[in-house]
């Protein structure tokens, strides 16, 4: 590889710095560097982070190679920053087992685009009735560290007991997709004053509430440790900070779409806006930001949930949920909290960078821009101004919510262990 001099960098948003790239590893970071034998990135203006950390992906392979495959995930993934992602298990077949786990993990190899971290299944098949092969899949060459039935609850609670229990002999996570199924039944949107106006099944916060308030009291009297997955209402914030307050071992994600969006777009009835969990009141997206802010919630994941178009170009009712989220996380984070003084760069390199490594185990990842330290950098320039096109995605899916919608900020450059993965806005 050759030499990179990045110049002119504002370093997680701070004074003009060069920073120089030396193979996989960053050489040095300070003002007017040497660009011999370097080739020089003007980054005069930008902003360069270490390489966004995804903790909630979907990336749909193997099984549903027609809406996201390991390379696409990945390339999209490159395309909005990011240089790891920890990819869910709700694959076919499920990935309750090394072999999947293992198998997910060489296809994220072979994409070289960024790496790819298989969260394992908690129980066999997603079905909560046994705990899958939890060792095994540590153990493994994926060497798994987080385990999580998202898309479904671990609703039963001795089987989450017990779950809890066996991750804490090797340091692992459970990661709860906190949705009470019993509550649900039939749940279309947010249940609220809307859902009653459009006569929708609602889907209340107490469902997901209910379930975060037994698995933090279930976590602390293990010892263990829990993640809250897409956490998207205010009342879960309040839960969340009182079992901090507590030194219990929770740590929470919310979504980009969750601290944007409301219920009040479902008045469209389009089913681009269905999602789990769904979206919640103006009043929550404001708890969401504030939480975010102030660390009671940890990071933002993109819960990237890609679906063919007629999954999604139908009835309401009929239509899948989930959102692509990958190409456009930053900049909904950017205009979000950001723009709105709620986050410094330096904070979103934090929620989006270094927090979900150490919560992920992530070995090279979400670590400082300091000499010494692997070369996983995002370039973005904050000043950028433009419309969502699908048409230009790198995912293999369209289902954005954002389409249309002008967005700021735009990731220009990202590196991966010292290698160019996007270079102007263009997959190497």
């Amino acid at each position: 590889m050759t030499k990179i001099l990045i110049r002119g960098a504002r370093v997680l948003g701070g004074e003009p710095q060069d920073v120089l790239i030396d193979g996989e590893t960053i050489e040095a970071v300070g003002a007017a560097l040497s660009a011999e034998g370097a080739t020089v990135v003007e980054a005069d203006g930008k902003v360069l982070l270490p390489g966004l950390v995804d903790l909630h992906t979907h990336l749909r392979e193997p099984g549903r190679e027609d809406s996201e495959t390991v390379l696409t995930g990945t390339r999209a993934a490159a395309s909005g920053g990011y240089t790891t992602v920890f990819a869910m298990a709700n694959t076919f077949p499920v990935a309750d087992t090394a072999g999947v786990v293992e198998q997910v993990w060489r296809l994220g190899k072979e994409s070289g685009y960024c790496d790819v971290q298989p969260i394992g299944a908690v129980t066999v098949g997603l079905e909560g009735k046994k705990l899958a092969e939890l060792g095994a899949m540590h153990e493994s060459a994926a060497g798994v560290t987080v385990f999580s039935d998202d898309g479904k609850c671990v609703d039963d609670a001795v089987m989450m007991r017990r779950a809890l229990e066996y991750v804490k002999a090797f340091g692992g996570v459970v990661a709860q997709h906190a949705q009470e199924p019993r509550l649900t039944e039939g749940a279309q949107m947010n249940e609220g004053v809307v859902s009653a106006e459009l006569g929708l099944g609602g889907w209340p916060a107490v469902a997901e509430e209910s379930i975060i308030a037994r698995d933090v009291l279930l976590a602390e009297h293990v010892g263990s440790r829990v993640h809250i997955c897409h956490l998207s209402t205010a009342g879960s914030v309040e839960i969340v900070r009182w079992a901090k307050s507590r030194g219990i071992d929770v740590t929470a994600e919310v979504t980009p779409h969750h601290l944007l969006l409301t219920d009040e777009l479902v008045r469209s009835y389009n089913p681009v806006y269905k999602v789990n969990p769904p979206l919640r009141t103006e009043a929550d997206v404001l708890a969401l930001r504030e939480a975010l802010a102030d660390g009671t919630i940890d990071i933002v994941a993109t819960d990237h949930a890609p679906h063919p178009h007629e999954d999604k170009d139908c009835e309401w009712a009929a239509a899948a949920m989930g959102m692509v989220g990958l190409e456009t996380a930053l900049s909904v984070v950017q205009h979000t909290m950001v723009d709105t003084g709620l986050l410094t760069w330096a904070g979103v390199a934090d929620r989006m960078s270094a927090k979900p490594a150490e919560i992920g185990q992530a070995k090279g990842q979400g670590r400082p821009v300091a000499p010494g330290e692997p070369a996983n950098l995002t370039l973005v320039d904050p000043a950028y101004r433009g419309e969502v096109d699908p048409a230009g995605f790198a995912s293999r899916s369209r289902n954005t919510p954002y389409e249309g919608r002008e967005l700021p900020g735009r990731v220009t450059h990202t590196w991966l262990r010292g290698r160019a993965t996007l270079v102007d806005g263009k997959l190497q």
